[in-house]
């Protein structure tokens, strides 16, 4: 199209004028809103994720007088669990320290609940209907696996598994 040649061009024209001046390099890079490193390491991603969900909790602590399930489980579940969530699918699972960062936070969201302090984080977790992070994800991934197996990424996926039948 006429248009998509055009903006080619002016890409074109674009690395032409920084061919003259040098680039320098980066750790660091962010692509698709993604922190990744020179080694595709997305830790810094969870960490800031983890600072985010905490400095939230801290102003639901400052901000919100009740402490009862009713008023802190929807803001935590609103405004804290979406960052923590964010993140689960870009922690590898050879950097168990990540999920555990992003764990901590959700532990202490839960403990911000009065009256469920004292349950152990897997009963309060229970208690709310959540699953630990970890559990999350591969319960997206058992349902991305299903979805699969059905056909719903049939033209993205074709070939990368194959079924076989057997007794």
């Amino acid at each position: 199209m006429l248009e998509g040649r055009d903006a080619n061009q002016r890409d074109l024209d674009r690395l032409e004028r920084l061919g003259r001046e040098r680039l320098e390099s980066s750790p660091e890079e962010k692509n698709l809103g993604v922190l990744v490193d020179e080694k595709l390491n997305m830790s810094q991603q969870c960490v800031l994720a983890a600072q985010k969900a905490n400095h939230i909790l801290c102003c639901i602590k400052r901000s919100v007088a009740s402490r009862s399930r009713e008023v802190i489980l929807p803001l935590n579940s609103t405004l804290v669990r979406p960052h923590l969530e964010y993140c689960i699918q870009l922690w590898s699972p050879q950097h168990r320290q990540d999920m555990d960062l992003l764990e901590q936070v959700q532990q202490r969201a839960t403990k911000t609940i009065r009256r469920l302090e004292h349950l152990s984080y897997e009963d309060r977790l229970r208690e709310f209907g959540f699953f630990s992070l970890e559990k999350r994800r591969l319960w997206r991934d058992l349902i991305a696996a299903f979805q699969y197996l059905k056909g719903a990424y049939r033209s993205n996926g074709e070939g990368l598994f194959i079924r076989e039948c057997s007794n």
